[in-house]
């Protein structure tokens, strides 16, 4: 877990940036080449059009 802005070892480094990247960056941020839409947005609208 991130301590004081400093990782305690690289298990953890790996862990951290893995969950901003799976809970944050992919689900939530906006993605230009999605049309700007979230993921769940664009998997949303692609699955109520087939």
């Amino acid at each position: 877990m991130l301590q004081d802005g400093c990782f305690q070892n690289a298990s953890d480094a790996r862990t951290e940036i893995f969950e901003y990247i799976d809970g944050y960056y992919n689900t939530q941020r906006k993605h230009s080449a999605l049309d700007y839409q979230t993921p769940a947005q664009f998997e949303a609208k692609l699955h109520s059009t087939n």
